[in-house]
């Protein structure tokens, strides 16, 4: 064997290379081979209380300002595929609830009276014919962690239009969720720590 010190090094980094070639292979092939020779079933659904196996039971929300209609989005839509975030104008209307007056893939000026939240990042792909009617975003706060067996109830209210959240907004545009209410009456408040 030779003495030179770059040798073993490079015999260990393509035995290793090698190794994950093959696991990688063995994994794409099982896959391949349950497709290729097994027996296909069909299997009926039941609903599934929502739970994550650290966290415990959630409830999945949705707002009506996830939806952004094109006529909101002010500087237009991107041209190109590209990584986006929206930045939303919400002002609060005589029930109570805050709504979109205006959003953009940019950023916008802060006004009186109204509060700037930032969506999740996520992939924008433009249409090619024309551009999309409404763009769908998340803000980070569409999970709700409760105690087992109280998501039930939140669905239902959900569904009845009668859950509304309170949200706090950050100067950054980042909201987390304060308290849930079902009707007007609080039912969950988030402790600071």
């Amino acid at each position: 064997m030779s003495n030179n010190p770059l040798i073993r090094p490079l015999f260990a980094a393509i035995l290793v290379a090698l190794l994950q070639t093959a696991v990688l292979g063995y994994m794409i092939e099982s896959r391949a081979s349950i497709l290729r020779n097994g027996v296909d079933v069909v299997l009926k659904t039941i609903p599934v209380d929502p739970r994550d196996l650290l966290r415990g039971d959630y409830v999945v929300l949705s707002y009506d300002i996830s939806n952004i209609s094109a006529d909101k989005i002010t500087g237009g839509f991107p041209t190109e595929a590209t990584d986006a975030q929206v930045s939303v104008r919400l002002e609060k209307q005589h029930d109570g609830f805050w709504t979109i007056s205006e959003a953009s893939f940019g950023t916008l000026a802060p006004k009186e009276g109204t509060v700037i939240a930032r969506s999740s990042p996520f992939y924008f792909y433009p249409a090619t014919d024309s551009a999309p009617s409404s763009v769908n975003v998340e803000y980070g706060i569409e999970r709700y962690y409760v105690p087992e067996g109280d998501g039930l109830v939140l669905e239902q209210a959900r569904n009845a239009s009668a859950l509304s959240v309170t949200a706090s907004v950050d100067d950054g545009g980042r909201m987390q969720i304060r308290s849930i209410a079902i009707d007007g009456k609080p039912l969950y408040e988030e402790p600071l720590y």
